[in-house]
């Protein structure tokens, strides 16, 4: 029988998952082992962990062993989530472990990847799905979080350690020194901006183009479902509109208008603090880099610091 290697970390890990022939027999040996057809299989390219779509519309996801916490995290999430919301995700089939890789068995959702559609929408159309984003995004906060909340790092230990190393990762990601100067101030006060002991709901921290699809109606695109829950936590509810802010909104007025209404936050709810605490939850984002994420072109030559920053990504 194939085994699974032990890879310690994720440069080694790359290497070896970009040589399909190593990995993708074993894959279909777990599909054989639950009984599941695996004649023509599809494999996913993009995403951290090797995913092979299955006949019968299903998706055999396997996690490295130092990925597990996402195993833990999807796991718990579909769990906690399932039948409690009303837009698709993927339902567990099977779960298991094969030489130390956690995996799943998971249903594959219809529609079309919203990353695949995002560019040829109009402006209307982005404006709509944006406020159905807020939507879906409030929608899976008000599940209460269950087993969820046992997932570490806890919220305020998150944001702690965060706001630790929060300069010298921006320092390294290259955020220009303008900006950089602002960051003692911010950081100070984001302890108090920043709910620490707040009731805690559910996050995903990436509600992105690549994690949720969409289908099509005689109206035009919707919402048709959300997948991809390896990093969830709990914690503030607004760390999730960090996402759609700077990969989707790219600050226009009426698609972070849309986005946020549709979150259930009203025109007298967009103040500076809002938008200060979105600022300080952004440079503190695990997978914070707003160089390469904030979708506004040039956007350094056009804000001095980072109050003026918050204001052309959340602008009134």
């Amino acid at each position: 029988m194939r085994r699974l290697p032990h890879i310690p970390d994720y440069d080694t890990y790359r290497t070896w998952r970009a040589d399909i022939a190593r990995w993708l027999p074993i894959a279909l040996e777990i599909a054989q082992a639950h009984g599941l057809r695996a004649g023509a299989t599809h494999v996913f390219a993009t995403g951290t962990n090797l995913v092979v779509g299955l006949d019968d519309g299903l998706i055999l996801k396997l996690f490295p062993p130092f990925l597990r916490p996402q195993f833990v995290s999807e796991q718990a999430s579909l769990t906690e989530l399932q039948g409690k919301l009303g837009f698709p995700i993927p339902a567990l089939v099977a779960e298991g472990e094969r030489d130390g890789w956690p995996y799943l068995v998971i249903t594959r959702l219809s529609g079309v990847l919203c990353s695949d559609v995002w560019p040829q929408l109009t402006e209307a159309e982005k404006e709509r799905l944006l406020g159905e984003v807020g939507a879906m995004i409030a929608e899976v906060h008000r599940v209460p979080p269950g087993a969820l909340l046992s997932i570490e790092p806890r919220w305020d230990a998150f944001l702690r350690g965060q706001i630790a190393q929060c300069r010298a990762r921006h320092e390294r990601l290259g955020m220009p020194q303008k900006f950089l100067d602002g960051f003692d101030a911010l950081l100070r006060d984001a302890a108090t901006l920043i709910p620490m002991d707040a009731p805690p709901v559910i996050l995903t921290g990436e509600y992105i183009q690549e994690n949720f699809l969409l289908g099509r109606r005689s109206d035009g695109w919707h919402v048709a479902g959300l997948f991809d829950f390896g990093d969830v936590k709990t914690g503030w509810r607004e760390y999730d509109l960090l996402g759609p802010s700077a990969f989707m909104a790219a600050g226009r007025p009426r698609r972070v208008r849309s986005l946020f209404e549709g979150f259930g936050y009203g025109p007298a709810d967009i103040d500076f603090a809002l938008k200060r605490r979105l600022m300080a939850l952004m440079l503190l984002h695990q997978a914070s880099d707003p160089l390469r994420h904030v979708c506004i072109d040039g956007w350094p030559d056009k804000a001095d610091d980072l109050v003026q920053l918050q204001e052309l990504i959340w602008p009134n």
